[in-house]
């Protein structure tokens, strides 16, 4: 008789453990942390090319839709997400092969109304998580990414509203109006809080989103950096050493991998 076999009078157990419920895998931020850093990288170089505009839309696409699948694990999170989104992708491709469809300031609200709400959830992860892994790093770092695309279309709305919101370089390459990567570019450095004079906002509006968003890198790197010192000193590696105990046998989900 096989040992595998229930005993007489005894029920059987399943031989295969149950699946793990997909609420139970959360904030895989690493793919979003890869496609920001690819649409970072890439964004100086696509709009040299013919269809520039193309690619940036497709890479801000990916962005969005990895964003959706970092914090979308409970059901009410994922749909408020996904009403966020659906604008916003509409606004962005709408604007694209039609400019004169809808006004841009449609795609700009939208967009940024997605990105605060996944930068939002992203915090609230970091805040919550019992101890620092990769998914934790990730996320501190992809949401302060994000937030230099949450303002970038701010100040791209801004310049399209006022022309002489910021004050360009004058070189005689330099664009004539804040342009997409100009826009991103600003938001970076005025995120970073580096300062380095070739791009200034002029207007009252420009200047008040700008000191905004130092304000906001500021403090989001003051809550992040406090968080997770603090988890990381308060685990039970770095405290007093355990003493030994009996090995324990496996969970379900262990033995599977």
């Amino acid at each position: 008789m096989n040992s595998t076999e229930p005993a007489a009078g005894q029920p059987a157990t399943p031989r295969n453990p149950p699946a793990i419920r997909p609420a139970a895998v959360r904030y895989s931020t690493v793919e979003l942390l890869v496609a920001l850093a690819l649409l970072f990288v890439s964004a100086p170089f696509v709009q040299d090319l013919p269809d520039g505009d193309l690619v940036e839309a497709l890479l801000l696409t990916l962005v969005m839709v990895f964003a959706v699948l970092a914090i979308g694990a409970r059901r009410k999170v994922l749909i408020v997400a996904l009403v966020l989104l659906a604008p916003a992708l509409a606004g962005k491709w709408v604007n694209h092969f039609r400019p004169d469809l809808l006004h841009p300031a449609i795609f700009f609200v939208a967009t940024v109304a997605f990105f605060s709400f996944v930068i939002a959830r992203l915090l609230v992860f970091i805040v919550r998580a019992p101890r620092v892994d990769t998914n934790v790093l990730c996320a501190g770092v992809a949401g302060f990414l994000m937030l230099a695309l949450l303002w970038a279309p701010a100040y791209a709305a801004v310049a399209r509203l006022n022309p002489h919101a910021f004050t360009l370089p004058a070189a005689p390459d330099a664009p004539g109006a804040l342009d997409g990567f100009s826009a991103l570019y600003f938001s970076v450095i005025t995120l970073c809080t580096v300062g380095y004079g070739d791009i200034a906002p002029v207007s009252r509006v420009a200047r008040m989103l700008a000191m905004m968003e130092a304000i906001t890198g500021l403090f989001y790197m003051a809550v992040l950096i406090s968080r997770l010192v603090s988890v990381f000193s308060s685990s039970p590696s770095q405290t007093t050493p355990a003493a030994p105990t009996t090995p324990a046998r496996s969970s379900p989900s262990e033995t599977n991998e």
